[in-house]
């Protein structure tokens, strides 16, 4: 397989008072606190329909991860046995995408609050998507 290579760029950072991997909660649902998304002025446009009391999917890249790491022990726990990364939610892997299922809580201008983020501050936004019901016509 052709080892190919793609840009992505980030279109803002995550502001948050979690700041290293280890004071950090595994998900967002185990204590993460409630954080700032801050955007690039280039993708203004694109957050105009972002209201607070939706649910979107965020997606950034974890640029504090391990991109060598294949297997782990699931949450760190060795007592558990060695498990693929593809087969775990681990942030280290060789392409480090976040995926985070958050609340808008308020929007202003390029800065949208949510809850219950586990991302660190600083990392890199790459994309927000809206959650969408499995039965909502596309």
């Amino acid at each position: 397989m052709e080892n190919q290579r793609y840009d992505v760029r980030a279109i803002g950072r995550v502001e948050s008072p979690l700041t290293d991997r280890a004071g950090a909660p595994k998900q967002g649902d185990e204590g993460g606190p409630d954080a700032w998304l801050v955007f690039d002025p280039s993708v203004e446009r694109g957050l105009r329909d972002l209201a607070a009391g939706q649910e979107v999917l965020l997606l950034t890249w974890l640029d504090r991860a391990d991109r060598e790491v294949l297997a782990v022990h699931p949450r760190g726990d060795h007592s558990r046995p060695e498990t693929g990364v593809f087969a775990t939610r681990s942030p280290d892997r060789p392409n480090p995408i976040g995926l985070h299922r958050v609340a808008i809580l308020a929007v202003d201008g390029l800065r949208i609050r949510v809850s219950g983020l586990e991302a660190i501050d600083g990392t890199p936004i790459l994309d927000v998507k809206p959650v969408l019901p499995r039965s909502r016509e596309r």
